[in-house]
């Protein structure tokens, strides 16, 4: 019986131990979690400690690191690998975390952390090929011996502190998921650059409008998706002439009905993603010096998509924003220059329906001949499951992303292939490494030459007093309307053969109206020679941003503080009034009365505390469902809808518009109909959701803003934040997206900024760096940028310093 006992026992011990010790589906081992020792109990705030000395092993000679009071490293390196070594080093202390998994996001890996639930991700991550394109890019990167430097330098920082951890001193969530970091690799970083081009530029409406052409027609398209939304004021102004011979584009080819009508649209990027940009001449500053504004719309998380830093070497101070992963500085300024980006928004993602042999998919019909097709094998690792061996075909058109259930007529399969600027081999780094090292408007436009993608808009200041703005990237030459619909993969047409020429893309620099700027609306008007696509953002943002920078004299910071989070409403002041003249005010009830009341007394601005705000816009999104959505539900998804300024178009002025009416009810409604239909079903809607009619309702609290964290593990974001602006707004905030920087600069004898962004330096939850800028942000505070020329803390109280010293 003792023996039974003891047994048992042990029998139960070991059973705890194995519990305790191994996943238990999504739960990570409790023991190890749980270990008093190395579990999440050590993730507290030692590393907010700024220690006077640190060895690190890879360093050519002494680094000094000034900290500022909000943990802002200042690196002061005596030669470019140790400044990139040490920027490495660093990001990883704060980063690791998020650097890493982000790559495993962006190759089609994240099933070897969380297992096969992130299967059908990955396979399609994989497909669309950011592996494949990083792949190509580090080739570029690697032949050129500066790039070659820094991105090796920057990787060995990171794994001289990977390898300085230990099982206590993982960031929480290794802890978390139960897995541990590998090795950095410069191809890592490629594959992060890819990420961030997909991101922004990985959004597209070709099967959308084809299926919707196929349908609607032609004049349909034309008449509701034009090239040029109404109200567009250009980022180049459209007077100005452009002074060079064009190059031709091939003759369009004839209208395509694809076949192929799977959705494309699954984990698209937001279709917000975007920014807001402005470079401002002294003669229109109050202090006589150039001011330079940024503000790059984003989805937001913890940790921060920025890490703020400065780095000095010999030749070079540069302060700015990077992405954790990425040496160099993206978004910034040193004592010369400064920029800003925002996306482009041309069109660099064309979509071929490609007819295949057989269901090998190893043989594709170009120009009446069977062409192999490259076939790429992909092995997925499963965590806790087998490996699953993927292959799909690569064709000249690009990667076959999408194929399956279609079949022509023929019986042949067909599927649908990608061409993506960002597959192709390109050199990005060096034009960020370049731009940090600029001077002047000659040499930043000089550095500008090798970022391809993602296509961006550089707004540009100097302290010599030049502004510019540049609609950069690598763009195909284009027919008109070539890449707005899916194409036939089957011969040379719609191929890219030629690009448009770098010295012939959209410029100004110097206009006579003392500023530029870009919200992402269309570069140009009728003028330019060229076709870079249609869907731009629409007009709000890149209107209000103009009308104040025209109106403004003596512009300080404070002014551009404003208009950073500016929430003035300019579709609600052109649409709203005509709106309010239909309501039937004999149907409304009296909470109804009471909401219309609101909304004629309210000033276009949707700051938080606002309840006509959310009113508005709730109202407006109903309207725009009652109008579209009946007809272009095609396929069983609803199809993308014209844009907000299209619609309001044919609302002023258009009555007996034959889309007015819902033809899945026997009633023939007109405008008025609809437009007070919307209206009810607005209220109804918000009143279960929210409430009797008051202070739920406003904007700030009925939305708000969530940051969660990049795993939405609950308890590590940061949610129901009381948040003004929205979609079309300058202060483009929304429930989980919005300004992810805000920096602005002055450029005088001596550079002075001013920035924040809605997180913190450290990515660990424990710490109070962690999350400390949010409620600032919320508020639109920002924080000194110290732009240091020394690494001298004697006189200021706010800074600290750590020595990075090399050992064997």
């Amino acid at each position: 019986m003792r023996m039974f006992k003891t047994l048992l026992a042990f029998g139960s011990l070991l059973a705890l131990f194995i519990l305790l010790n191994n996943n238990q589906g999504s739960i990570p081992p409790l023991g190890k979690f749980l270990n008093p020792f190395a579990g999440f109990w050590q993730n507290g705030t030692q590393l907010d400690q700024i220690n006077e000395v640190l060895d690190v092993k890879g360093l050519r000679d002494e680094v000094k690191v000034v900290w500022d009071e909000r943990q802002v490293p200042h690196i002061f390196a005596e030669n470019s690998y140790d400044v990139y070594f040490a920027q490495g080093f660093l990001t990883a202390r704060h980063r690791l975390w998020q650097m890493e998994f982000q790559t495993h996001v962006a190759a089609g890996r994240v099933s070897e952390i969380i297992g096969s639930k992130a299967l059908e991700f990955d396979r399609l991550q994989r497909r669309r090929g950011l592996l494949f394109g990083a792949e190509q890019t580090i080739k570029a990167m690697e032949a050129d011996p500066e790039t070659q430097l820094t991105l090796q330098a920057y990787a060995n920082g990171v794994n001289a502190w990977i390898e300085s951890l230990s099982p206590a001193t993982l960031p929480l969530e290794y802890k978390l998921l139960n897995y541990k970091p590998e090795t950095w690799s410069t191809l890592k970083t490629a594959l992060l650059l890819k990420f961030m081009a997909w991101d922004l530029t990985g959004r597209n409406s070709e099967m959308d409008l084809s299926i919707i052409r196929s349908a609607m027609g032609k004049e349909f398209v034309d008449r509701f998706y034009p090239d040029d939304t109404p109200g567009t004021d250009p980022i180049i102004p459209p007077a100005k002439p452009w002074r060079f011979d064009p190059l031709i584009a091939e003759e369009a080819a004839p209208a395509f009905e694809p076949q192929f009508v799977r959705d494309l649209r699954e984990d698209e990027p937001d279709k917000d993603n975007g920014s807001n940009n402005w470079a401002v001449s002294g003669k229109k500053t109050a202090s006589g010096f150039p001011l330079l504004a940024n503000d790059p719309h984003l989805g937001l998380k913890l940790p921060s998509i920025w890490y703020e830093i400065q780095l000095h070497s010999p030749g070079m101070n540069v302060y700015g924003v990077s992405m954790p992963g990425a040496p160099a500085v993206i978004i910034g300024f040193n004592e010369n220059i400064a920029w800003g980006l925002t996306n482009a928004g041309s069109d660099v993602m064309d979509w071929f329906e490609i007819e295949f042999r057989d269901d090998s998919y190893t043989e594709y019909l170009y120009l009446n001949e069977w062409t192999k097709a490259d076939i790429r094998i992909e092995e997925i690792l499963i965590k806790g499951g087998e490996t699953v061996r993927d292959t799909f075909a690569i064709t000249r058109f690009g990667p076959l992303v999408k194929f399956g259930k279609s079949r022509l007529q023929n019986g042949h399969p067909v599927g649908l292939a990608m061409r993506w600027s960002a597959h192709d081999p390109s050199n990005e780094m060096s034009a960020i490494r370049e731009m940090n090292l600029a001077s002047d408007m000659e040499t930043f436009f000089k550095a500008l030459e090798g970022f391809g993608a993602p296509g961006q808009n550089f707004a540009f200041a100097a302290k010599d007093g030049d502004i510019a703005i540049r609609h950069n990237g690598r763009y195909p030459l284009r027919n008109q309307d070539q890449g707005k619909f899916v194409r036939a993969g089957r011969d040379t047409t719609g191929e890219w053969r030629q690009w448009i020429p770098y010295d012939q893309l959209p410029v100004i620099s110097n206009p006579w109206r003392g500023f530029v700027s870009s919200a992402n609306q269309n570069p140009v008007g009728e003028k330019y020679p060229y076709y870079l696509g249609w869907e731009y953002d629409d007009y709000e943002r890149g209107a209000r941003i103009n009308d104040r920078l025209e109106q403004l004299e003596d512009i300080t910071f404070e002014d551009m503080q404003a208009l950073h989070m500016d929430n003035f409403n300019k579709q609600a002041q052109l649409i709203l009034p005509f709106l309010l003249q239909q309501i039937r005010a004999e149907n409304l009830s009296e909470e109804e009365t009471e909401i219309i009341e609101d909304l004629k007394q309210w000033n276009y601005v949707s700051d938080p505390d606002q309840k006509a705000a959310l009113v508005y816009k709730q109202w407006w999104v109903r309207l725009e469902e009652a109008i579209w959505d009946d007809e272009l539900t095609l396929y069983g998804e609803a199809r993308e809808r014209p844009t907000r300024s299209v619609t309001a178009r044919e609302l002023l002025k258009n009555k007996d518009l034959v889309y007015y009416d819902d033809i899945q009810t026997p009633v023939r409604e007109n405008r008025q109909d609809i437009i007070n239909n919307a209206f009810h079903k607005m209220v109804v809607d918000l009143a279960i959701t929210l409430g009797q009619y008051g202070e739920t309702w406003e904007l700030g609290k009925a939305r708000g803003t969530d940051i969660n964290h990049l795993l939405s593990v609950k308890g590590l974001g940061r949610t129901g934040l009381f948040t003004g602006g929205g979609s079309g707004i300058v202060n483009a905030t929304k429930k989980t997206h919005g300004p992810s920087w805000r920096m602005l600069v002055e450029l005088g004898e001596f550079p002075k900024a001013k920035g924040i962004y809605p997180g913190g330096q450290s990515g660990n939850p424990g710490s109070i760096y962690y999350d400390n800028a949010v409620d600032g942000w919320v508020r639109g505070d920002y924080y000194d940028l110290h732009f240091l020329t020394s690494p001298d803390v004697d006189n200021n109280s706010k800074l600290s310093m750590t020595s990075l010293r090399n050992y064997q």
